[in-house]
């Protein structure tokens, strides 16, 4: 068994005042905005359309609420599935349900139906607390997922009455867009509790017993390196661990008022849960909330208040950068943007860092880590192309794939394999594929990379075929099946191609059955019956056959090669 420590070369080439190793992790996520209020009490918190919610607020509404969900059963070890866009409900919900040592389950409020089923299915929360436009589709699920307790949430109530005022108006095509964000509850079965109800409770007793640090905090889905939806069990220390190793890394930045963290990431998505949620709580910084990236509105924010810390992905990046220049509007100000998900182009660093005046820097990070596992240092000696170095307290080899126990040669590719505080406990209910994972207590990251003499990461390849798009991660295999429920559709290979915009596009290579020709657009179509918008692909492409090996198993990287030769004949562009 492999018990020895690793050097790390790395740390020599951390920023000034980053440390090497992080102090004994202890307590709970509950002292995040205990701490905060006593710390920092008038300082604002939340900013959702300008309205505020200080930190003394914002701790008592976490109290109240979490009394109201006791009172109605929720447990400690309870799940409870949160389906909510960014807003300030969504906050509170979060700490709420940690105060009573229950565990929460992030999903995607635009899932479909069948979608959020299936993740219902494999954690089977019997609480919800979700966007009204959700309520009817979870009050539909078949009785052996029957929710107890269903908390339905309007979010425009966060908004100011003069922005709830405009929503109700005759809106430009510009603005539908934002009258979605809530729609009347039109469920009819079992009993719904609104929002407003649960923050009149009176607050939880001050003797109240909550997690320790080893209980588990949150299931966060993955697809992980199989293409199977799967919950990532992450424990209080867990995510105490990555929001500490991330203000380790920005020694520079203040703690308290003056910290403005901008929360344009999806906070059900593990890379905006930290960075957007408990690293910004755990700064006492002012969260700006959006419930959807528009540069328009995230512009708005920044000519009065840029952003200290700003976790984006590459696309949002290159979108604000030109909206900012056609808008006319200053990126001066933004400290700190951190960008992940997929490869940071250096030729949108260094206009965006001329422009904020700021650094743009790199990272990278798996669910199963919490996710954060190393980034560029904030500083001159950042390298582009890579994904910088192992944060505080981690531990990283490069083994070789077929025999991970054997490290490869310095400088040689290899798979990444990882230790630390931040890497979690296994799959929920998925023993067989969590033994799969570690090796001698190291997390297989399924990632090869090469490690130079500075400590720095450069992804080589990607083991695991998921495709990354838009900062998303789409299950080629996820894809396939939906597509092959097409009458017409006998077959079907999904692959990522690249994008000048999202990373990767999910592009489709389809065999039809005998007959009349089939419209690459009708399965697109259908497939958007079946799948969130980003995992419809992009193009389809209709082939006469897809290329297997002698066991029969498609091979998914002939498809690539193929398409990519192709320049996308004979398919079906998004509009």
């Amino acid at each position: 068994m492999t018990t020895y420590d690793p050097p790390r070369p790395w740390t020599a080439s951390y920023a000034e005042g980053v440390p090497a190793d992080l102090p004994a992790i202890s307590g709970s996520l509950v002292n995040i905005i205990d701490t905060a209020a006593r710390e920092y009490p008038d300082a604002p918190a939340l900013e959702f359309f300008g309205r505020e919610m200080n930190y003394r607020q914002l701790h008592a509404q976490v109290r109240a609420v979490a009394e109201g969900l006791r009172r109605r059963g929720v447990e400690a070890g309870d799940t409870v599935a949160i389906v909510l866009p960014n807003c300030p409900q969504h906050v509170v919900a979060f700490y709420a349900v940690l105060q009573l040592g229950a565990v929460v389950v992030e999903h995607n409020p635009l899932y479909t139906p069948r979608e959020l089923r299936t993740q219902f299915q494999d954690h089977g929360a019997r609480h919800a607390i979700v966007w009204s436009k959700v309520v009817e589709t979870i009050g539909s699920f078949p009785e052996d997922l029957r929710v107890h307790t269903l908390v339905s949430v309007e979010i425009r109530r966060a908004m100011p009455w003069r922005t709830r005022t405009a929503l109700r108006l005759p809106l430009t095509r510009a603005r539908e867009a934002r009258r979605a964000l809530d729609a009347p509850v039109t469920r009819a079965a079992g009993s719904v509790v609104s929002w407003e109800e649960l923050t009149r409770s009176a607050p939880l007793a001050a003797d109240h017993v909550g997690p320790t640090t080893e209980d588990l905090a949150i299931l966060q889905y993955t697809s992980g390196t199989t293409g199977s939806p799967k919950g990532v069990r992450l424990t209080h220390r867990n995510l105490l661990a990555n929001a500490a190793q991330a203000r380790a890394w920005v020694p520079e930045i203040v703690r308290g008022e003056g910290c403005v963290v901008y929360a344009v990431l999806p906070l059900f998505h593990a890379y905006g849960l930290t960075l957007c949620l408990t690293f910004a709580m755990s700064m006492g910084a002012r969260l700006v909330l959006f419930p959807r990236f528009d540069p328009s509105l995230v512009l708005a924010v920044t000519k009065k208040r840029p952003a200290t810390f700003l976790p984006l992905v590459p696309p949002i990046a290159d979108r604000l950068l030109s909206a900012a220049a056609s808008a006319g509007v200053s990126l001066e100000g933004t400290q700190v943007a951190i960008s992940g998900a997929m490869a940071l182009p250096h030729e949108l660093v260094v206009p965006f860092e001329k422009a904020s005046g700021g650094y743009l820097v790199e990272g990278y990070g798996l669910s199963e880590c919490s996710p954060v596992l190393m980034a560029n240092p904030v500083a001159t000696n950042r390298k582009p192309g890579t994904v910088g170095l192992p944060l505080p307290g981690t531990e990283c080899r490069v083994v070789d794939p077929d025999d991970p126990r054997r490290d490869v040669a310095p400088d040689e590719p290899g798979e990444l394999v990882v230790r630390g505080p931040q890497v979690f406990d296994g799959y929920h209910g998925r023993p067989e594929e969590t033994e799969q994972v570690f090796v001698d207590g190291w997390f297989r990251t399924g990632d090869i990379v090469t490690i130079d003499g500075e400590g720095f990461v450069r992804i080589v390849d990607r083991i695991k075929e998921l495709i990354i798009t838009g900062g998303f991660n789409v299950a080629p295999t996820e894809v396939e099946n939906a597509l092959r429920q097409h009458p017409r559709v006998s077959d079907a290979a999904v692959v990522g191609l690249p994008s000048d915009h999202s990373g990767e596009d999910v592009v489709a290579a389809i065999v039809v059955s005998s007959g009349d020709p089939v419209d690459p657009e009708d399965v697109r179509s259908f497939a958007r019956g079946i799948l969130t918008a980003y995992k419809v692909p992009r193009r389809v492409v209709v082939v006469d056959e897809l290329p297997r090996s002698l066991i029969g198993k498609v091979q998914r990287r002939q498809v690539r090669e193929r398409l990519l030769a192709a320049s996308g004949n004979g398919g079906v562009d998004a509009d």
